[in-house]
């Protein structure tokens, strides 16, 4: 991606709206490790398909899967309280997404509206985006427990959130989502949805988008 390539994806929308795990910041790797170092002394370890259900979802949901799936003698609130001094060490140094801040940088630096709309909990967004000052660009940002968003992901409402702050409908944004749950919250929302995902991911998971991408630079 050029500095000063041409951003014709766009279009003609002006306001863009991100995801954060997997679309800004590389963490779904840290939340994989985290949950195997939880599930280890159970004999157990996350697999690809649970993972694929529990992308985009609230903490206490996904927890409550492994729970259920691995039937751990523990709740899905006592499996948060042992994840989360694993998430505090590995989220202090969260990795982010190949060209992601670069497309910040040029969406704002051409006048576009910008904001994040992550289902993590506002103290968790700040440790993860701790050592990324260019998540100063962004005009909006909406976290999961903001008391707007009233149903979390595949429900549309943070989506809502985030374009009526930026002072548009969410019809009149595109929506940069990885998982299948934030994609279906973005479409309900109807938004222009843009999906970055995983290789590994079926597509099929991912019908209704405008346009699947594994990497920002096939947008230019």
């Amino acid at each position: 991606m050029t500095d000063h390539a041409p951003l014709e994806f766009l279009g003609t929308t002006r306001h863009v709206l991100f995801d954060m795990d997997g679309v800004l910041l590389d963490t779904e790797p840290l939340y994989t490790e985290a949950y195997d170092r939880v599930l280890a002394p159970f004999g157990a370890s996350l697999d690809w398909e649970l993972k694929t259900r529990m992308m985009g979802r609230p903490a206490l949901h996904s927890a409550g899967l492994a729970v259920e799936k691995y039937g751990l003698p523990i709740s899905a609130e006592e499996f948060l309280r042992l994840r989360k001094p694993v998430l505090d060490e590995l989220f202090r140094n969260s990795p982010a997404i190949a060209g992601a801040e670069q497309l910040v940088r040029r969406l704002k630096a051409a006048g576009v509206r910008i904001a994040v709309a992550t289902s993590t909990a506002r103290p968790l967004f700040e440790l993860k985006t701790s050592s990324h000052p260019w998540f100063d660009a962004f005009d909006v940002t909406v976290c999961g427990d903001d008391p707007e968003v009233k149903s979390p992901k595949p429900a549309p409402d943070i989506f809502l959130v985030a374009a009526r702050r930026l002072g548009v409908d969410a019809a009149d944004c595109i929506v940069f989502e990885d998982s299948p749950a934030g994609v279906e919250a973005a479409l309900a929302a109807r938004a222009r949805v843009f999906a970055l995902i995983d290789a590994r991911l079926d597509r099929a998971l991912y019908a209704g988008v405008e346009r699947i991408i594994t990497s920002y630079d096939e947008l230019l």
